[in-house]
């Protein structure tokens, strides 16, 4: 992420400036926690993804400014619902919201924010970037209610894992990348290229943050963490779909009655390897990436195109 980096390392510190304002509240806890908020904030790719996507179109702009926060803002509040649902007690090496401050106020913290990122667009009329961040919490919320549908009955469909992770996670990159774009350009059609492009970025980040759960190096995330919570991921819906009916049984009966049992999820984790599934997985992240790169490349070559290339290759290869 070098090159982002480099060419936006003005906008980066002009981001958290607008960051910070957009969190300000006038109560004291508030504060405390929104200042907590925003020391721990992680590699910032959101916000480089909708600057990236504006600079493309023409120079920042403060409309620019407003979409990485608000993409910020909501992508911060569903982290924090999220850790209340699965309650988790740490994110990205830190304590969580809930942790530190317990279930209820975590989830007003969540709501506060997604009110403050509404309130931030509508104040300036910012109507068609709003428009752009609402459907893909739609989305985000539809794929999170799937999911758990389709955990439940153990659903193996390939397709159906393709329209979970287009809703939990592709779309949110995706509204990133057409709301930067809606900033700087005027011809829609090449906004939603920018959110196509960010829909196939997203889904190759997820395949890649699923394959983390068979890895062996320390990323964060505990390995078998998926099977622990019987989320149906690519490399396991393979195996499933794959492997000898006996194996097949034997790994829904552990994924159903014992998956927080280490020996039987490292069970499951050695039949995924066993059978093939990493390496399906790869080629099909692999696959969404390119399709992302097909996109970017109708645009003319520069560095900020570079920089996006540079993203895009950025969450396939990366190590944690």
């Amino acid at each position: 992420m070098n090159l982002a980096r480099k060419i936006l390392s003005k906008e980066l510190v002009e981001f958290e400036h607008h960051f910070r304002d957009a969190v300000r509240s006038r109560v004291a806890l508030l504060d405390r926690i929104m200042e907590y908020i925003v020391k721990r904030k992680g590699k910032q790719i959101r916000p480089m993804f909708v600057l990236l996507s504006a600079r493309l179109g023409g120079e920042i702009s403060e409309s620019s400014y407003r979409a990485a926060s608000l993409v910020e803002l909501l992508h911060t509040a569903t982290l924090v619902h999220d850790d209340v649902v699965d309650e988790a007690d740490e994110r990205r090496g830190f304590f969580s919201i809930n942790a530190l401050w317990k279930n209820k106020i975590a989830v007003l913290v969540g709501d506060y924010l997604l009110s403050k990122g509404l309130l931030l667009s509508l104040s300036y009329k910012d109507h068609q970037i709003l428009q752009i961040l609402s459907e893909a919490v739609k989305l985000m919320s539809e794929g999170e209610l799937l999911q758990i549908e389709k955990a439940r009955k153990l659903n193996l469909v390939e397709e159906v894992y393709y329209e979970i992770i287009n809703g939990k996670t592709a779309s949110l990159l995706a509204s990133a990348c057409a709301a930067g774009a809606c900033s700087t350009f005027e011809d829609p059609k090449k906004i939603e290229m920018m959110r196509l492009f960010g829909e196939k970025v997203g889904m190759a980040f997820q395949i890649k943050d699923d394959l983390f759960d068979y890895g062996n190096s320390d990323i964060g995330k505990p390995t078998g963490n998926d099977i622990k919570e019987k989320k149906l991921t690519l490399p396991l819906i393979y195996t499933l779909n794959s492997c000898d009916a006996a194996t097949k049984k034997k790994i829904i009966y552990i994924i159903k009655n014992e998956n927080t049992d280490k020996e039987s999820v490292a069970y499951v984790i050695s039949q995924v390897k066993a059978t093939g599934g990493i390496e399906y997985a790869t080629t099909k992240m692999f696959d969404f990436r390119d399709e992302a790169l097909k996109i970017l490349y109708q645009f003319e070559d520069s560095e900020v195109r570079q920089a996006l290339e540079e993203l895009v290759r950025y969450t396939t290869d990366r190590a944690y």
